[in-house]
């Protein structure tokens, strides 16, 4: 059988995308396209990709009419949430750990809630 096996794209509306692109390739060193497209390719992108449905009202995107929230992988969550604050990102004061990584979220220029996870490594 014939199956997805992660997300090949997040695709959400903006404002000004190219300064929204620039935004996360400054803050999240995620690199850009010709187009302004954000791309994870090689071997440092490999991991787990996940793909949820929420409850309409559920209160895990924030406050407001979020739709939808993407969700990070990271490579030192303490690190760059001390990066992120010294360059005035919004962030949630929440933290979660469970058995496979620690959760934090930020907010990007245009009100949008992001999630960072970094996954616990086998140890």
């Amino acid at each position: 059988m014939a199956r997805a096996t992660g997300v090949g794209g997040v695709f959400l509306k903006a404002r000004n995308p190219k300064a929204l692109s620039a935004w996360y390739a400054a803050h999240l060193g995620i690199l850009g396209g010709d187009d302004g497209s954000l791309v994870f390719d090689g071997p440092g992108s490999m991991g787990m990709t996940v793909f949820a449905h929420f409850p309409s009202d559920t209160p895990y995107f924030g406050d407001g009419p979020q739709q939808s929230m993407v969700n990070f992988r990271v490579d030192d969550l303490d690190v760059l949430l001390k990066q992120l604050a010294a360059a005035g990102v919004r962030i949630d004061s929440k933290r979660e750990d469970y058995s496979y990584g620690r959760f934090a979220w930020i907010w990007d220029p245009e009100g949008n809630r992001v999630e960072l996870w970094q996954p616990l490594t086998p140890g």
